[in-house]
């Protein structure tokens, strides 16, 4: 009997690739969230450098907690934490931007007196210095190039989001990185574009 068909000599409805399709497309949810976050990230208007700084510390600390808890949910619980944290600190009058730095910090010290994995710690702890030293020269730079220089450093992000997508290292959820990646390389470039007509 030829694939696709019946006992009766009838080919079966098109409802088993549909079914494939949809079931491809829901391991995909990850794309989408990035996908929706970036959209909204941009369709708010990027004032200043601010806005993608804050992505790229907001980014670069969810890894932070992944590796200082040695548990991958925490990336994604942190998510959430971070969120917590801007609305606090714009309530406050505070720079979210800071307010992120402070306890993305604390999330190092938090690793190394709990002695999770070093590597892992070690190894998060330069992202989240990197990126996040860049993301605070560009807050420190005049509006225009300043939001260049974030938009740039939230599209490198990207590349720091692929590594741990395809090497699965350090506790960091590949559902995370994934989304991570349709947020940062869209926003970052939205962003640049937008900072290069206005």
């Amino acid at each position: 009997m030829l694939p696709g068909m019946t006992t009766h000599g009838t080919t079966h409805p098109a409802h088993a690739s549909d079914g494939s399709l949809l079931r491809a497309l829901a391991r995909r949810w990850p794309i989408a969230v990035g996908l929706l976050a970036a959209a909204a990230s941009v369709l708010t208007g990027p004032n200043s450098a601010a806005d993608p700084a804050l992505i790229v510390v907001i980014a670069a600390s969810c890894y932070v907690a992944a590796a200082a808890f040695a548990r991958p949910w925490t990336a994604w619980a942190w998510v959430g934490v971070a969120t917590v944290l801007v609305v606090a600190a714009r309530l406050l009058d505070v720079s979210p931007v800071l307010v992120n730095v402070v306890t993305g910090t604390a999330l190092v010290v938090l690793g190394v007196v709990r002695g999770v994995a070093r590597h892992a710690l070690r190894r998060q702890t330069a992202g989240f210095v990197g990126y996040g030293l860049v993301a605070l020269v560009a807050l420190a730079l005049p509006a225009g190039p300043g939001l260049v220089l974030a938009a740039l450093t939230l599209m490198a992000h990207g590349v720091w989001d692929l590594w741990h997508l395809r090497r699965h290292r350090d506790q960091v959820p590949p559902a995370l990185a994934e989304a991570c990646i349709a947020l940062d390389v869209p926003a970052g470039l939205a962003m640049l574009v937008l900072a290069v007509l206005v």
